[in-house]
């Protein structure tokens, strides 16, 4: 192993699960071309994978073999690194609400960067461009609600609504109500009404 593959590999390895390495990181040591052959001498191992362009992750060795790093933890590393907000798709936090018994058979996410597909392993995880609201109250239960509801749609706003007014807290359901202008009209005012009879 060259000492460029050796320093690549070293700083995989001080990484936690799912952590980032990008070519450039290791332009100090060697021409690009040279950095890109020791990463794909890496991958080609198996001690290194490639989950996009210019995107590499070391594989978590269990008990059971390697295998691809937690698609939890590489979303983190990419929001650490790029300071793009990423969340999950509608259809995910509809079943994390409990407003669907459906589980997602794809892993979707929305970003406010680039859409793009990773390859963790056997698993394609998609992240597509979202909207502005899609992404507005980010993680927390209200920002879920709203990507909820987009995923069900006018037809089941109001039944989810109630549902949600329910379980969310009230600093939630409030935050929900005052970003009522940057939702679309539908999702907008079937909050309205939930909120005024609720």
């Amino acid at each position: 192993m060259s000492t460029l593959t050796q320093a690549i590999f070293a700083a995989a390895q001080s990484l936690p699960e799912g952590g980032i390495l990008s070519p450039k990181e290791f332009l100090h040591l060697g021409s690009r071309a040279a950095v890109d052959q020791a990463l794909t001498r890496l991958t080609r191992e198996g001690k290194l994978l490639r989950v996009g362009r210019g995107a590499y992750v070391i594989p978590v060795n269990g008990r059971f073999g390697s295998r691809a790093p937690s698609t939890e933890s590489v979303v983190q590393a990419i929001e650490g690194r790029s300071g793009e907000t990423i969340v999950a798709s509608g259809a995910a936090e509809a079943n994390a609400l409990g407003l669907t018994t459906q589980v997602p058979t794809r892993e979707v996410f929305f970003t406010s960067g680039t859409s793009r597909i990773l390859q963790l392993g056997s698993r394609a995880v998609e992240l597509k461009h979202g909207t502005r609201w899609q992404l507005a109250l980010g993680k927390r239960p209200a920002g879920m609600a709203v990507r909820a509801l987009s995923w069900l749609g006018p037809e089941q706003a109001h039944a989810a609504l109630r549902i949600l007014r329910t379980k969310l807290p009230e600093a939630e359901w409030e935050a929900m109500r005052v970003a009522r202008a940057a939702l679309p009209s539908w999702m907008a005012r079937a909050v309205s009404e939930v909120s005024a009879h609720g």
